[in-house]
């Protein structure tokens, strides 16, 4: 029904494709690992990082820029 409200066809666009590309947006936009992983909900940096699509090595030194 949310995507319907949108304008998009619910058959083409799931909650989950939502989701992920909503995450792979900020990401892209941020840099920001950590973030991105706290919006999901993740636990662990591993399953963000496979979740989004990116290589290891790239989320830790990104990871690594980020103070808390």
């Amino acid at each position: 029904r949310r995507v319907a409200s949108i304008g998009l066809d619910p058959k083409r666009y799931g909650t989950h494709s939502m989701r992920r590309t909503k995450a792979s947006h900020i990401y892209k936009k941020t840099g920001n690992i950590r973030a991105v992983q706290l919006l999901l909900g993740h636990t662990k940096l591993e399953s963000t990082v496979r979740y989004l699509g990116i290589e290891v090595d790239d989320a830790l030194a990104i990871s690594e820029q980020v103070e808390l």
